[in-house]
């Protein structure tokens, strides 16, 4: 199941002298579900009404529920550095689109992600699907931290550049039919949790669905074989396939008995890019830094710590997700890091009634936002 290990930065390897492993059964599994250009209003528990989204509505009815959650970019590899380092893309040097096969515009070696600040905890790290954020061995994600690693290089679409698949640190031949990725990550996922059942694991689970070329198994299409256009029909079975296999995960979870002790995130990377894609009456959609374009779903369930059924207005962003589970896997957020993002533990408890009063920033191209309060 190991992908092997590829180069590691000087980051990387003098940080298991800042943190010693710390194994203990109260580790929390981390699983983060990153779903891709769905926008803030698609899941049922945000008001959606294109088609039901019982299991992401559970997650909710389990969990912490952020109304103004926001992802750190409006498009996926911004959004996704932001994610897993914590850190705004201004420090990163990535604010737009990156051309993956271009070292210069891959996510650079001196940025250490959130699979390497958990190993030296002891946690097992995967990730299953895209990884958009550099294509070249020494930056694929076994390189970053990711123990086991397979999935796309970048989006799943036509062409040879569309069908880009890695495992470890070898590009594979594409192990999917119909640009539909969704049974295949899942099985591979499934392998990963089964196979470290017995230690604390950390799975990014970073899916292709909604970002087109949309689609879903023959199964999901029939279903809505009525709907009078094809772009429709496509659409509402790619998100309830979706939901489904979340559904499925969390299934998973339970009947290996890890589910009250995993800390599950459910996020996209970014807003709409559909105009099937719902967000209520946000402005704007993903590529912009409207509301529509960076405001996110979030939900959070750790059934062993955290309650059920919990909303939140709070401002947050995805860079408060990388202290918040360091946190909770028993680390220490150091100084030195540079984090722009916040432990949300704190607030998801009650131990406080609101977040300290801050300021949230945008960059992209020529493009600025910022909000206060």
């Amino acid at each position: 199941m190991n992908s092997g290990f590829g180069l590691k930065s000087v980051v990387y390897g003098c940080l298991t002298a800042v943190l010693p492993m710390m194994v203990s059964a109260e580790q929390p599994n981390i699983l983060i579900i990153n779903v891709d250009d769905m926008g803030w209003g698609q899941p049922g528990c945000y008001g959606g009404k294109l088609v039901p989204t019982p299991h992401m509505d559970a997650l909710a009815a389990s969990g912490v529920r952020f109304t103004d959650a926001y992802a750190s970019g409006s498009v996926c590899t911004p959004s996704r550095i932001g994610l897993l380092t914590g850190r705004y893309q201004a420090r990163t040097g990535h604010d737009a689109l990156t051309v993956q096969s271009k070292p210069e515009s891959q996510m650079m070696l001196s940025e250490v992600t959130l699979a390497q600040r958990l190993k030296p905890l002891g946690y097992a790290t995967a990730i299953v699907g895209k990884w958009h954020l550099g294509e070249e061995p020494g930056f694929l994600p076994a390189s970053r931290g990711f123990d086991y690693s397979v999935g796309s290089v970048a989006n799943v679409s036509e062409g040879s550049n569309g069908k880009r698949f890695y495992r470890g640190l070898e590009l594979i031949a594409d192990p999917v039919e119909n640009f539909n990725t969704l049974p295949f990550y899942q099985q591979e996922a499934y392998q990963f949790i089964e196979a470290n059942r017995a230690k604390p694991w950390f799975l990014y689970f970073s899916v292709n669905n909604v970002h087109g070329p949309v689609t879903a198994s023959e199964s999901y299409l029939e279903r809505f074989s009525n709907e009078p256009a094809i772009p429709v029909q496509k659409y509402k079975a790619c998100i309830t396939e979706l939901d489904d296999v979340i559904g499925a995960m969390m299934a998973k979870l339970r009947d290996l008995k890890l589910e009250e002790n995993t800390m599950v995130i459910f996020l996209s990377d970014n807003g709409k890019s559909s105009d099937l894609g719902e967000q209520g009456d946000l402005r704007g959609k993903k590529w912009t830094l409207w509301e529509g374009g960076i405001r996110t779903p979030l939900i959070i369930q750790w059934t062993k710590r955290l309650p059920k059924g919990k909303v939140l207005p709070d401002p947050v962003i995805q860079l408060d997700l990388l202290p918040s589970i360091v946190t909770a896997a028993g680390g220490q957020v150091l100084p030195e890091w540079q984090l722009d993002g916040v432990n949300l533990l704190p607030l998801m408890e009650g131990q406080v009634d609101q977040l300290e009063p801050r300021t949230l920033y945008w960059r992209f191209g020529p493009q600025y936002a910022i909000r206060q309060g």
